[in-house]
This record gives structure tokens, sequence and C-alpha cells, in this order.
């Protein structure tokens, strides 16, 4: 009995042993990443730059309002379209960034080299969502910033909002990244990888309440977007930087918080059953 129990206990030792080499080894894969993204003056310029773009010729452009019940401020539409512009740029940064990049350094072969090394398959992944962490972090701070500055985005003050901002932001961020590395299982080859990740990023956008009130599209695009995590990212964050009226405009005439930690949180989970059974490494393709 005193044997199982010090067998166990070492082998608890060496869970929690290999446990945080493996953090470690993440920490130093994400800090390489972050380096190596900011070295490429023009990844970082395109990453940051068209959803700052499209800002502003949004908000240069549809200087209209949407109207509310009688008796409350109507909303200009910039400040209805950063929200969108948000979450389409989580999903940006996330699902179509991490499935190109991974799927071609799979295919030319890197992964097969870095699973013949002692770093953590584990540790790698830490390292691209890190990454994704932190150039949508700064991607979002930048879109706030210049709509604050230039366009007069106002800026909600209650702490209330910024905590559904914090966990809308994470659980999407978790669903965007599961779902680009369980995607590049249908990525035949490098060249390919942007053809087959945008069409489905861009044809969501349009039907997701990006750019267009979302209570506006028809019913049957409704429908379909629903079933996605852009719709609901937009639809949280839209409850962030509107005023409450403009819930009885969303699909079922209110916010429907729970709806988007329940749909994000259920995407996150599968995305994960998917990434864990479907991602392949470069010899497992090769068979």
């Amino acid at each position: 009995m005193r044997d199982a129990a010090i067998s166990r206990s070492e082998s608890n030792a060496r869970a929690v042993s290999e446990l945080r080499d493996t953090l470690r080894l993440g920490w130093r894969s994400t800090k390489v990443e972050v380096k190596q993204f900011f070295r490429n003056a023009q990844l970082v310029f395109f990453t940051f730059s068209l959803p700052i773009l499209l800002l502003v010729i949004f908000g240069s452009i549809f200087s209209g309002h949407i109207d509310g019940p009688p008796g409350t401020t109507p909303v200009p539409f910039k400040q209805y379209f950063v929200s969108g512009m948000i979450a389409a740029g989580i999903v940006s940064t996330t699902f179509t960034s991490l499935a190109i990049t991974i799927s071609i350094e799979q295919h030319e072969g890197l992964l097969k080299r870095l699973a013949g090394t002692p770093l953590p398959k584990a540790s790698y992944f830490i390292g691209k969502i890190g990454l994704a962490i932190v150039s949508t972090a700064c991607q979002t701070a930048l879109m706030l910033g210049i709509g604050a500055l230039f366009f007069g985005l106002s800026i909600p003050t209650d702490g209330m909002r910024w905590l559904v901002f914090a966990w809308v932001f994470v659980l999407g961020i978790t669903a965007g990244s599961l779902l680009g590395i369980a995607y590049t299982r249908i990525i035949p080859n490098a060249s390919s990888a942007a053809a087959i990740v945008q069409p489905p990023y861009l044809v969501l956008q349009f039907i997701s309440g990006v750019y267009f009130v979302f209570s506006d599209l028809p019913i049957v695009l409704q429908s379909i977007a629903v079933v996605f995590p852009l719709k609901w990212m937009a639809q949280g964050f839209r409850y962030v930087f509107l005023p409450d009226w403009f819930g009885a405009k969303e699909q079922g005439g209110e916010w429907h918080l729970e709806r988007v930690a329940l749909v994000l949180g259920a995407w996150s989970v599968v995305a994960f059953v998917l990434a864990a059974r479907m991602f392949v490494w470069g010899e497992e393709r090769e068979r």
C-alpha cells in the first residue's frame, strides 16, 4: 500500500513537472512568435491596417443613425459598426491566420521537424494562440483609440460592460483559435490555404451583423449566421458599446447574453474536440 502511494506521488510530481515545462516552453514559444510577427513589417501592416481602414471608410461614408424608440438617442452607425469589426478582427487573427500559417508550416515540413524535437506539441499551439491574443488585443486597442479620437466613438465607462467584453473576447479567441487549428485538416497544400480559409470568413462577415444591422438581414441569412460564433461575438460586443434599448433590435428582442456565452462556450468545446481529433502533423498526413 505504501509503495502504491509513493508511486502515485511520484506520478503526480512528474505530471506537474511536465505541465510546468509545457507552459514554460509555451511562453517562450509565444515570445518567439510575437517577435517574428512584429519584425515582419508587411505582415504587421496588413494585419492591423484592414480593419482600421474599414473603420475609417465606413466611419467617413456612413454618417447616418439608427433610430430607437421615442425619447431615446439615436445610435450613430459607426458606433454599431465598431462592435462587428472587433468580432471580425478576432476571427481574422485567430481562425483565418492560424489556419493559414499552421497549414503552411505543416505542408512545408516544419511541423514534422518540430515533432522530432523535445518541444512539447502543446507548447507549439500555446505559442500560436499566444500570438493571436497579442495581435488581437493590439488590433482592438488601435480600433478603439482611432474611433474615439477621430470618429467620436463613445467608450463605455460601466465596469459590467467591460466584464462582458472580457469574457466575449476570451471565448471568441478560444473558439476561433481551436477552429482554425481543426480547419487545417481540409487544406490539401500550402498554396491553397488562403483560398480555402478566406471564403467562409468573408461570407460570415456579411450575414453576421458586421456590416449591416443584423435584424435587417433576410431571415434565411439570419438563420445561417446564428449557427456560427461570429454572430454571437458581434452581439456580445454590441451590448458593450450600444445603449440598452438596442437590445430590442437583436434576435428575440433582447441581448440574450446567456445565449452568447452558451454558443461561444459550446463552440470552444466542439472546436477543441475537432482540433484534438482532426489535426495531423506532417508525418501523419503522409501515411
